[in-house]
């Protein structure tokens, strides 16, 4: 019988086909074609099938990868999506939207030179397939259970969790102040990197087990998280980290100037067909203007291809260090080059310029000094170099901080970290409170939907651990001298 894998050394790395960027910058539908069954099964055997896959473990959900990849190349494709959907509740959408260069594909041990196995690629390819042959289905207990959960925020950490408590039996309600379910998901990514189809499909599949959804809820307005410890037997708080940083300083308070999630909420709520009263009036529409982003993450990426998208004249990424130490996808960024972006390294605003409407930005010259205490380069501004950018909007994708959630929430016993994030103990991710747990970004801080997934499925495990604790056999107390 011949060998399906190890076909690295004969058989050359091969990514799925892309629209040209001249085309793909006219609309908003994904840039990536899906691999053909014939394409996808030669590259899943080129996995080298090592003895310790070093792609499983830097994946956060440590998904399966060399396993799913073996079944991929022989044609075994109901297996390869039960292996893969094992341990990810969403590989479709891992599959398009994961940094696969700086976690799987960048810890492939295949010897530069042969190129990594193009696994976010064969995974999408996987789902697909499934979906295509009727083969996904919602997840269906094998019996119901006379307890509750409720879930504030129906983004990826959410949903995951929503996803696994239904497997376990448990009823589950969600509670978000969006209209459509998916949170980051539908608002914060651009379609060209992910339709909302793919989401509204999974959305379905979890109304369709029993999730009940209760959307346009706002906590704190509507109810008070009392009142919905009241109606749950737990309580899991997964609302991400959507409050953008700020520039400030001189010119802050210019118009023109605008957070990152506000401008991609406005593009993708447009190209949903809602009515969106700020991008018709131009001020979160990229249309004919001069754009400068500044930061130099995925959010970054995101916003400076959309203003193409969106007809800017022009646009152009600001970010004080180099590429290599750009936090953003490498991929991202060499999409966006290709759609025309200008990446201006190592420079950082000074002021921002404008008579009530901002009009350019004055940046400085940086360069890369000596490692501070985590080990990363310190950026240091170099005398005499100031330059000007010409530019009517500015978008700030300097990362996000967490909302004031015991506020927000009417909580005010809820304890917060430092940071503003929930603090949970580590091992059963429960706050202060009991029976109400937090998971995902509003717990470790803003980072990648991978990680939201993985901490929503930990946190389901632990939310049914304490909900069916009180219904466990229980132990024979100790003796007073072993207490």
């Amino acid at each position: 019988m011949p060998r399906t894998m190890l076909h690295f050394v004969d058989t050359g790395q091969q990514a799925p086909d892309k629209r040209p960027a001249a085309e793909r910058i006219g609309d908003f539908g994904e840039i990536q074609v899906d691999f053909e069954a014939t394409p996808a099964q030669r590259q899943a055997g080129r996995c080298s099938q090592c003895g310790i896959p070093f792609c499983q473990s830097k994946c956060p959900l440590h998904n399966n990868i060399p396993d799913w990849l073996k079944l991929a190349a022989e044609d075994r494709l109901a297996e390869a999506y039960e292996m893969a959907q094992a341990t990810n509740s969403f590989p479709e959408i891992c599959g398009r939207i994961c940094p696969q260069d700086r976690l799987c594909e960048g810890a492939c041990v295949i010897e530069p030179g042969f190129g990594t196995v193009t696994i976010g690629a064969i995974e999408r390819h996987i789902v697909e397939s499934a979906f295509q042959a009727g083969l996904v289905k919602p997840p269906r207990p094998l019996r119901e259970l006379d307890k509750s959960v409720g879930i504030i925020g129906a983004g990826p950490g959410g949903l995951a969790a929503a996803e696994a408590l239904r497997r376990s039996g448990l009823g589950v309600t969600v509670y978000d102040r969006h209209d459509r379910i998916g949170g980051l998901l539908v608002y914060g990514i651009p379609a060209f990197k992910l339709e909302k189809s793919v989401v509204a499909r999974r959305a379905a599949l979890l109304t369709e087990a029993g999730v009940e959804f209760r959307m346009n809820f706002a906590l704190g307005v509507d109810a008070s998280l009392d009142e919905i410890r009241d109606r749950h037997d737990a309580v899991l708080i997964a609302t991400g980290v959507y409050r953008g940083r700020r520039l400030g300083g001189i010119g802050g308070g210019l118009e023109g100037i605008v957070p990152a999630l506000d401008y991609l909420i406005a593009s993708n709520r447009k190209g949903l067909g809602d009515a969106v009263p700020e991008f018709d009036d131009g001020g979160l529409n990229a249309a004919a203007r001069h754009v400068v982003v500044i930061g130099g993450g995925d959010t970054a990426m995101d916003c400076v291809r959309t203003a193409v998208r969106q007809q800017a004249r022009s646009v152009t990424c600001l970010y004080r260090r180099d590429r290599d130490n750009m936090p953003g996808s490498a991929n991202e960024v060499r999409h966006a080059e290709q759609e025309g972006v200008r990446f201006c390294w190592l420079a950082a605003p000074e002021a921002l310029l404008g008579d009530g409407r901002v009009s350019a930005v004055r940046a400085h010259r940086m360069r890369l000094g000596a490692a501070d205490g985590d080990g990363r380069q310190q950026v240091v501004p170099v005398a005499g170099s100031t330059f000007t950018l010409d530019a009517d909007l500015v978008i700030e994708a300097l990362g996000f901080d967490p909302e004031d959630i015991p506020t927000l929430f009417g909580a005010p016993e809820l304890q917060i970290t430092p940071a503003g994030t929930i603090s949970v103990d580590p091992h059963t991710m429960m706050t202060n409170l009991e029976g109400v747990f937090a998971a995902g970004d509003i717990v470790r801080g803003a980072s990648l939907v991978v990680w939201a997934i993985r901490d929503g499925r930990a946190a389901a495990e632990a939310i049914g651990d304490f909900v069916l604790a009180e219904n466990l056999p229980r132990p024979a107390a100790a003796p007073e001298w072993q207490r």
